[in-house]
């Protein structure tokens, strides 16, 4: 089972980012417009990832705290013309949807993602992964702390939500301010 060291964080400079990215040798992966559904579950989250780089069923469990947190993460590679949304929505039923355009950058193990969601704005995520169990925690926790240096994150950007709770504190507010 993969597991990573990652932050989220609020972007209020993408090419910035871009930029600094790059020259600490970044490879840009692919840009990818994704629609994550996330589904209702037991434990963790689950979601359904469709884009043309990544199409994925994702169950992950992750910490709700702001900066550095360890995520345990469960894939399954999906096809776009899979019936495995319908199934899940009519089983367990989808409670939010995540619409993004996401850059995907890469140095040796870490992963970079510069986020633009429908309703929220611009997003950097940080993952230091581990996908075979060979990299100490602690190692990863480093590269983590590392990059947000180099990237210049500033604290208060720092986010413990995921998008869909972020999406989902919004549409409570907006009803909130409707029923008023």
């Amino acid at each position: 089972m993969p597991t990573s060291i990652e932050i989220k964080a609020y972007c209020n400079n993408k090419q910035a980012i871009k930029e600094i990215l790059l020259s600490n040798g970044a490879k840009l992966q692919a840009t990818d417009h994704q629609t994550d559904t996330y589904f209702h579950s037991k434990s963790g989250r689950l979601k359904l990832r469709e884009g043309k780089a990544e199409n994925q069923l994702i169950h992950y469990i992750r910490e709700d705290k702001k900066g550095c947190k360890k995520s345990k993460v469960v894939l399954y590679k999906s096809n776009t013309d899979s019936s495995l949304k319908e199934i899940l929505e009519k089983t367990v039923g989808s409670k939010c949807i995540v619409d993004k355009i996401r850059e995907i950058y890469l140095i040796d193990n870490v992963i970079f993602h510069i986020d633009t969601v429908k309703g929220l704005g611009n997003f950097v995520e940080i993952e230091a992964m581990d996908t075979n169990g060979t990299i100490p925690t602690e190692k990863l926790q480093e590269q983590c702390n590392h990059y947000i240096k180099i990237l210049e994150i500033n604290a208060k950007d720092l986010l413990a939500e995921s998008y869909s709770d972020l999406l989902q504190q919004n549409q409570l507010f907006n009803q909130i301010l409707i029923d008023e």
